[in-house]
């Protein structure tokens, strides 16, 4: 397999959002990486390149991922690096994007407190077949990039905090910043 794995540290740039689909759930939310480089002739740092990067995040991961970033956090994110392609009235689009096996604040930026779920003692075999942890099925991935498609080039206009899209039957998560 020749997938291209990658880790981009950099800032969360919108919201994270949360979209239940059929069998699963995912999160997508955008981030920029800037390039620091020191620049002899004015003796001091400059900003280079900036990658911007949509990131997708399934499953478990996506629900922590819902409940812990926010716009304007210091991430580091690793996964899959593939290239999103659709159809707009300017014409054939393409965006990168990282499909994360993990994310995580940036602590050289900052501080964080980690929580673990508690995890059921045995889940039943109707529950796994149900779990939102499962592999996506091949009509939700492509949902979900309908969905991404749909807000391709749109600039972010939502408020400063995270969304959060929660079951019933899970608990309320703490609040981001104090």
């Amino acid at each position: 397999m020749n997938d291209t794995e990658v880790t981009v540290v950099g800032n969360v740039v919108d919201s994270p959002r949360r979209v239940r689909l059929e069998s699963s759930a995912v999160t997508n939310f955008r981030m920029a990486s800037t390039a620091r480089r020191y620049d002899n002739g004015r003796q001091e740092f400059v900003d280079a390149g900036t990658l911007w990067v949509d990131v997708e995040a399934w499953g478990e991961l996506g629900g922590n991922v819902a409940r812990s970033i926010s716009k304007g956090d210091p991430v580091i994110v690793r996964g899959t690096l593939t290239t999103r392609s659709w159809e707009s009235e300017q014409g054939r689009r393409s965006a990168p994007q990282i499909r994360a096996n993990a994310v995580g604040p940036n602590l050289a930026r900052g501080w964080s407190d980690f929580h673990r779920p508690a995890r059921p003692a045995q889940p039943s075999a109707s529950d796994a077949a149900t779990s939102s942890d499962a592999e996506p099925s091949p009509a939700d991935e492509q949902l979900a990039r309908d969905l991404a498609d749909e807000r391709a080039g749109e600039d972010y206009t939502g408020g400063p905090g995270a969304l959060y899209e929660l079951d019933s039957d899970e608990p309320s998560p703490e609040p981001v910043h104090a």
